[in-house]
């Protein structure tokens, strides 16, 4: 059997990397006295895994797990006993038990929802907003693992909206394509010849495809 656990990486832990949140889940687990399964070999270790790593400086609101466990449990049974072992910045908030044959959520991920808090809103971004997403095409650089590289980000931006000072988006987030939510902010604001404002990205919601609909990933 395995969980699907859907916890929340909060402001105060934005700076925490990726290896050290993994160090710190598993050490909960640990605590937790849970029946988890573990590698084989000379250094055994919990079979966890994450659908997608945030970036440093990003919290996370509805981050998504896969804990492997023995036996069968509820996942109501699961968070009472691993909830007190976690610090109050990283809280569980739902599991799901599925079947060890359910797919990964790493190999169900398709995008993610983003909110950007800006400091201040440039006088006609809304209006900018409409025009940047009429383009047929947004050409962008981006780091790859083999330097800079052109590319169009158009197709992977699914929605953008604004409202006060909050900016809502959906991107492209899966093997085939990925698009960051700073690539995006960069060429907005490049596009609208304004200056970029300081802005607090918070990733919102990880999300799987099915039949062309996107579903919480989680939910699948």
């Amino acid at each position: 059997m395995k969980m699907i656990v859907v916890f929340e990486k909060s402001p105060r832990l934005r700076h925490i990397g990726h290896l050290d949140l993994m160090r710190a889940m598993q050490r909960a687990l640990r605590r937790s006295g849970l029946p988890l399964k573990y590698s084989q070999g000379f250094n055994p270790h919990i079979l966890l895994t994450f659908a997608a790593p945030l970036s440093v400086g990003m919290p996370g609101r509805r981050e998504v797990m896969e804990v492997p466990i023995e036996g069968e449990m509820t996942g109501e049974e699961f968070l009472r006993r691993l909830s007190p072992a976690l610090p109050p910045d990283l809280p569980c908030r739902e599991a799901r038990p599925v079947d060890d044959r359910h797919p990964a959520p790493m190999a169900l991920l398709a995008a993610a929802m983003y909110e950007a808090q800006l400091e201040e809103i440039p006088e006609g971004l809304s209006e900018a907003i409409g025009r940047f997403l009429s383009q047929t095409e947004i050409p962008a650089i981006r780091k790859t693992k083999t330097g800079m590289k052109p590319c169009d980000i158009r197709p992977m931006i699914y929605s953008l909206t604004n409202q006060d000072k909050k900016l809502t988006m959906a991107l492209a987030l899966c093997e085939k394509a990925t698009c960051k939510p700073d690539l995006l902010l960069q060429s907005l604001f490049e596009f609208a010849h304004a200056p970029r404002p300081r802005a607090l990205v918070t990733r919102t919601q990880l999300l799987g495809e099915k039949d062309g609909v996107f579903y919480p990933l989680e939910a699948l």
